[in-house]
């Protein structure tokens, strides 16, 4: 059977494209992949048109050079077996379990300093989200949640629900979630939120005073922490304005092209929020001292291990059923989660 590898080729549009199954150099091995994981916010910016054409698809994986213009191949989320090792690569490789920072594809290269030991008590599936758990850790680490603070997470998709799941772990006072999708609330309470709301419920449940400066009482109000995932512009506003005097807004939301309108004139003027982007293929400035990304990737292992992310699955769909999968991911908010491409048997 030929290599099948999923293209981006244009707005709304993929292809699955065939070619030979490619031979290792000598210090390279052949993956065949078992299953892969859609990311469903970046992705859906790339099939809608949305992501900017210019910026590079991720300099720190070897494997998404290039930009985001079309045609390109994306993805990095693949566990597979090493199915053939070069000449210079010790044939322990072989029939290993690996997890790689990769694009939609059956067969890959790679180097294996490039690739992750799946552990044995892992499954395939369950692996494909490591990257997920470990965006998810870093979205923790930079909004750094106190003993006793009230937080709230805008966005309950599979990076929201991983991190309600972390900071459910946290002695926290609540701990609030919102969507606009009912099943995502379910989700969201399972995975260990204290509420799960609409945005309209949210503000009416956490919006702070009014004026801070007015507000006669010496218990703050409002969200100590928020955080912002929905991928949504128009929640950041919202999130802004359930935040207390003081409090923090992480945006872990990649908008790509589109524009955020902040209502900036009001409280948020005397209120003293910080703003905060986060992003995983980086760690804070002032934790990069004891936290390399290889250390925080450990731990995504570790917690991968303890949350159940099953019922994250929503779909299994052949990758030649790419197009479809898609298409799914851009119309169907209620009943899509986590998309994983199915590959075959070896």
């Amino acid at each position: 059977m030929p290599a099948r590898s999923l293209y981006f080729v244009g707005p709304r549009a993929v292809s699955v494209r065939e070619r030979p199954v490619p031979d290792p150099d000598g210090d390279e091995v052949l993956v065949e992949t078992s299953v892969s994981a859609v990311s469903p916010g970046t992705e859906r910016l790339i099939y809608r048109g949305e992501a900017p054409r210019d910026l590079s698809a991720d300099p720190s994986i070897p494997a998404l050079a290039g930009t985001l213009d079309y045609p390109l191949q994306y993805g990095y989320a693949a566990v597979g077996t090493v199915a053939a090792v070069g000449d210079d690569v010790d044939d322990e490789w072989l029939d290993r379990r690996v997890f790689a920072f990769n694009p939609h594809e059956s067969h890959f290269l790679a180097d294996p300093a490039d690739l992750h030991v799946v552990p044995d008590d892992c499954s395939s599936e369950t692996a494909t989200l490591l990257p997920n758990v470990e965006t998810a850790l870093n979205f923790v680490m930079d909004g750094r949640p106190v003993v006793g603070e009230r937080v709230a997470v805008f966005g309950q998709g599979v990076v929201g629900l991983l991190t309600t799941a972390l900071l459910a772990r946290f002695p926290l006072e609540r701990l609030v979630t919102v969507d606009t999708v009912s099943r995502r609330r379910e989700l969201s309470r399972s995975f260990g939120a204290d509420e799960s709301l609409t945005p309209a419920d949210a503000h009416a449940l956490l919006a702070p005073e009014t004026d801070p400066m007015a507000n006669g009482s010496d218990v703050p109000t409002g969200a100590d922490l928020t955080y912002e995932l929905s991928g949504n512009p128009d929640a950041l506003d919202s999130a802004i304005g359930v935040t207390g005097y003081d409090g923090r807004v992480v945006i872990g939301s990649w908008y790509g092209e589109k524009r955020s309108d902040l209502a900036l004139g009001g409280r948020f003027h005397r209120s003293r929020i910080d703003l905060q982007s986060s992003q995983v293929s980086t760690i804070d400035p002032t934790l990069r001292g004891r936290w390399t990304p290889e250390r925080r990737f450990a731990r995504a292992w570790d917690w991968l291990a303890r949350v159940d992310t099953d019922p994250l699955v929503t779909h299994r769909v052949p990758l030649e059923q790419a197009p479809d999968a898609y298409h799914c991911l851009d119309t169907d908010r209620e009943e899509t989660v986590q998309i994983l491409f199915t590959y075959g048997e070896r």
